[in-house]
């Protein structure tokens, strides 16, 4: 038997800070509608919320010091929790995968923090955390559940442990054979054309609204009205600015995430690390993989990039990252097979696409001006003459319709069903039909008159259920992919 071991104390300030942090807005609002400035509420106010403060920190060295682990008989023993007891015993044959990632303060004190999920993880989060312990030990619990799922049996604890520190360092370099690592140029570029000044931006405005009891926007800007209101330049400049901070904001974000990518294949499983500042690993098994994503923004595939995901039966509902997984951030299309045939030997990349028929194109029109042309006809009533231009969003909609009908399509390859559409990117779902969960053929009384129906797949994810469809494709090719799954 193990002696029972803590997470470092470093897991105890790390569950304080998480606390303090889901109560600060509570404590905030409590501070601002509180009953004034004076009174009996006021010195409430004083003395309620340092001890709240201190309450939650002492909650959070206690449940550091009430949390134990061990391995034992071939399972990860876990016991915790400050008032009631829980008690988690984990066979390493049910393990899926361990991920490992590096918080700023994991890395200040060389730590890593070790997630296990298992076939019976909930969806919405892992089976058990171990968010502060030694490079050593996370390594030492890898090996033995590498071991276990190689060997397809569990030893006995000590010869467990004694394999897993004899384990010469040569077998892992031999296994990890195919390497891909995301050069600095391609994941530049795909910081630059990711999309995600809309985040950032929307997130700033929700972050300064709930500040604006505490903010006095009226008197900030009371003194520059009178001049926003006759310049309409210096409103440009400003709103320029504002775009390019959170474009450069973005940039940096992706930049800092994504650094240090690498992909590994080692036997039946993919090792996934990256980030600068967090830096995490992932590990899936090729056996959980359910589905392979091809994405193209507009921006992105003039230039013949695509990013490749993988839909992972695992990961959960909260950390949606770990269960649509990035596996190519940012490589020229050409490469794609290349790389797929090295890591997921399954699936075929280069299959000839067939395309939907011309008279559907009407259809696309049809539902992109159903949109467009009612926002042209409010703003251009509302807003004139300036209102005039978003007619220009006609000419623009037909265009993006042609897109979305030019990139629909579909192809069967042995026991392979690739299904590809665009919304706002193109994207290519790459299924086997023994991942498929449901395939569902629909046909409206619209597309009955035209002899169209649409096509869609669904397998399952981490996340919840993941699709690709295909709409307004020959009828008869919707009953041939009906009757390939059948």
């Amino acid at each position: 038997m193990s002696n029972p071991k803590r997470v470092h104390p470093v897991a105890a300030v790390s569950s304080g800070i998480r606390m303090l942090r889901e109560a600060f807005f509570p404590l905030i609002i409590l501070l601002i509608f509180g009953g004034g400035e004076s009174g009996p509420w006021a010195v409430f106010e004083l003395i309620a919320v340092p001890v709240i403060i201190v309450l939650l920190i002492g909650y959070g060295i206690l449940d550091w010091l009430r949390f134990t682990y061990w391995i034992e008989g071939g399972e990860l023993r876990i016991e915790s929790g400050v008032f009631v007891r829980k008690k988690r015993y984990i066979r390493f044959e049910r393990i899926h995968s361990l991920d490992t990632s590096e918080g700023i303060l994991q890395r200040l004190f060389g730590l890593v923090k070790l997630k296990i999920e298992t076939a019976g993880s909930s969806g919405e989060q892992a089976e058990a955390t171990l968010t502060a312990i030694t490079k050593n030990e996370a390594d030492r619990i890898t090996t033995i559940f590498n071991d276990v799922k190689r060997s397809g049996k569990v030893h006995s604890t000590v010869d467990l442990e004694t394999e897993s520190a004899e384990a010469p360092n040569g077998r892992q370099e031999q296994e990890d054979k195919r390497v891909f690592q995301q050069s600095f140029k391609e994941l530049f570029i795909m910081a630059l054309t990711s999309g995600g000044v809309g985040v950032v931006f929307s997130g700033a405005l929700a972050l300064f609204g709930q500040f604006e009891e505490l903010i006095p926007y009226n008197r900030l800007f009371k003194g520059v009205e009178q001049f926003i209101n006759g310049s309409v330049v210096f409103i440009f400049i400003i709103v320029l600015f504002v775009l390019l901070f959170a474009y450069m904001v973005a940039t940096a974000g992706i930049l800092f995430k994504y650094a240090y990518f690498m992909v590994k294949k080692s036997e039946e499983k993919i090792i996934i690390s990256r980030g600068l500042f967090e830096k995490r690993q992932l590990t899936i098994p090729l056996e959980k993989i359910q589905a392979l994503r091809i994405t193209e923004n507009i921006i992105r595939q003039p230039l013949g990039y695509a990013s490749v995901y993988v839909e992972y039966a695992g990961g959960s509902i909260l950390d949606k990252e770990s269960s649509q997984i990035m596996l190519f951030p940012l490589i020229k299309k050409e490469r794609i097979q290349v790389l797929t045939e090295q890591f997921i030997p399954e699936y075929q990349i280069d299959v000839k696409i067939n395309p939907i028929p011309q008279r559907a194109f009407r259809r696309y029109l049809y539902r992109v001006l159903m949109i467009v042309v009612p926002i042209a006809a409010v703003l251009s009533f509302f807003f004139r003459p300036m209102g005039s231009l978003s007619l220009l969003l006609l000419p623009v909609g037909a265009i993006w319709a042609y897109l979305c009908y030019r990139a629909a399509g579909w192809n069967i390859t042995g026991n392979q069903l690739q299904l590809r559409s665009r919304y706002f990117s193109k994207q290519t779902m790459i299924f086997q039909k023994k991942r498929i969960q449901a395939l569902y053929s629909d046909v409206s009384q619209f597309q009955k008159r035209i002899k169209l129906g649409s096509i869609s797949a669904v397998v399952a994810s981490g996340a919840g259920p993941r699709s690709g469809k295909v709409i307004d494709l020959e009828e008869s090719d919707s009953e041939k992919i009906r009757e390939w799954f059948a």
